[in-house]
This record gives structure tokens, sequence and C-alpha cells, in this order.
């Protein structure tokens, strides 16, 4: 079956761009911080940014099925199903730090075909089709060419509950921290992924992950030549929650270093 990939595609980067105006306007402002948990926050302007990405999917594709962050699943008829994060690193944004992005991906048959993320400050836009390639600011990128482990430097995050469960991170970021060249915790997995794929960071991993955190970004990994799995190398799903990405040279590296921890 064929679909209208290029059409697909700009309609995801007019919906992050539009998103992505708003995080730059609103940025630094003082904002209304409404609590998920614990410390998992949400802002009005996630709520803004998700209102204008919807309304212009719906606009394009009235009859396409919405996954979203704050509103959840909207029904559509599954032709198509758009996963969005209208901001990803609220806790960045709420604090005024400048790492956080707008992302949207489409999902068709089970597979994502489309993903585009953006980031405002830097005016930075990765995208991607499936069989295309990864681009930022149409510009192709791959994935980096470091294989050893020493020279590497990796970013993760760690999961909203870390407070409740040992299923926390701070395992994996001890083995990680004392056989790597350094390790990042910028607080936006899209973007953590998008640097991957432009060979910025060399491996990435994180439990617990939403689909909206990897919708757009998986793509654009496997689109710049990079491996995506699950921790022990099995099949990679958005709804799995664990992932693992890098640039293919590490990757069974990676599996070793997390094996540890069960150890």
């Amino acid at each position: 079956m064929l679909f209208d990939t290029e059409n697909f595609l700009n309609t995801a980067v007019e919906a992050v761009k539009e998103a992505g105006r708003i995080q730059k306007e609103r940025f630094g402002d003082k904002h209304r911080i409404e609590y998920k948990g614990e410390i998992n926050i949400v802002t009005e302007v996630d709520y803004q940014c998700e209102k204008v990405i919807i309304d212009i999917i719906k606009r394009e594709y009235p009859g396409h099925e919405i996954l979203t962050e704050e509103s959840g699943s909207i029904r559509g008829l599954k032709s198509g199903k758009w996963i969005i994060d209208p901001l990803d690193g609220t806790t960045n944004y709420a604090h005024g730090y400048p790492c956080f992005c707008a992302s949207v991906g489409l999902e068709i048959d089970g597979e994502v075909v489309v993903g585009a993320a953006y980031n405002p400050l830097l005016d930075e836009l990765f995208t991607a089709i499936k069989g295309g390639g990864a681009y930022l600011n149409n510009k192709r990128i791959r994935v980096s060419q470091t294989g050893d482990m020493n020279k590497c430097l990796l970013a993760t995050g760690f999961p909203y509950d870390i407070r409740e469960t040992k299923q926390n991170n701070l395992d994996h970021f001890c083995n990680f921290a004392v056989r790597t060249q350094a390790i990042r915790r910028a607080g936006s997995a899209v973007l953590d992924l998008c640097y991957l794929a432009a060979g910025r960071f060399d491996g990435f991993w994180e439990l617990k992950l939403r689909p909206w955190d990897m919708a757009a970004s998986s793509l654009i990994v496997k689109e710049a030549g990079g491996m995506i799995t699950d921790f022990r190398g099995g099949e990679f799903s958005i709804y799995k929650g664990d992932t693992l990405a890098s640039n293919g040279l590490i990757h069974q590296d990676m599996i070793d270093i997390l094996n540890l921890a069960t150890d």
C-alpha cells in the first residue's frame, strides 16, 4: 500500500514548528504548573502546543487517530495514528533550562513511517521518512563511527518514579559511568535520540519511556543508520518502554553493561 509520506511529513513539520514557535515565545515566562505525579509536571504551554498540533493534524487528516501525552488517545478510523509529544522536556522548560522540543510521528499498520522533532531555541529540525534517510535542517545525518566505549559519549534519563522503585536507572548509570568517556542527562529523550542520530552521542539507554518519546525519534535514529532494541537486544517497540539505541558499533558492549545490573 502506498502512502503520501511527503505530505505526511509536511504536516508533521508544520505542527512541530508551530509548537516550537509557542515554546520560544513563552520561554522564560512564569508558568502555571500542574503535577501528574510527585515530580512529573505539565504546564499551560504543554496544553497550548498540544492543541495547535492536534488542530493542524485534524485539518489535514480528520479521520486519523491521535495519541498524545496530555490528552491520551483521540479515536479515529485507524488509517493512521499520529503520536505527539507537544513539549518534551517540560521540567527543563518550566525552570528556564534551554533543552526541550516538540515531536510528531505517524504510525501506519503498526510501523512509524514519518517523524519530525523541532528544537526551537537552536532552530534545529530533525526529520525522517521510512526508507528515505534522516535529516537535520534538510541535510543528511548519520550516526557516529566510534567503536571504543572508552571514547564514547552516552545519554540517558531517569524515570519519574525514581523515588519509589529500584528500577530507577541508578545502577546502570553507575556501571556506564566508569566504562565510558562521559554521560549526559539533559532531560529530553527525544533530543537525546535525535542527537544520537546526528552523531553527537554514540549511545543512549533509558527505562520506562512512552510512545510519544520514541515514535519520531526512533525512526530518525534508524534512518540515520543507528540500531535500536530493548535492553537485551530484542525487537524494539515504541510501546515496550525500555530503550537501547546506539551507532551499532557499541551496541553489544552496551547490552553487556546493562546486563551487569542483573548478575
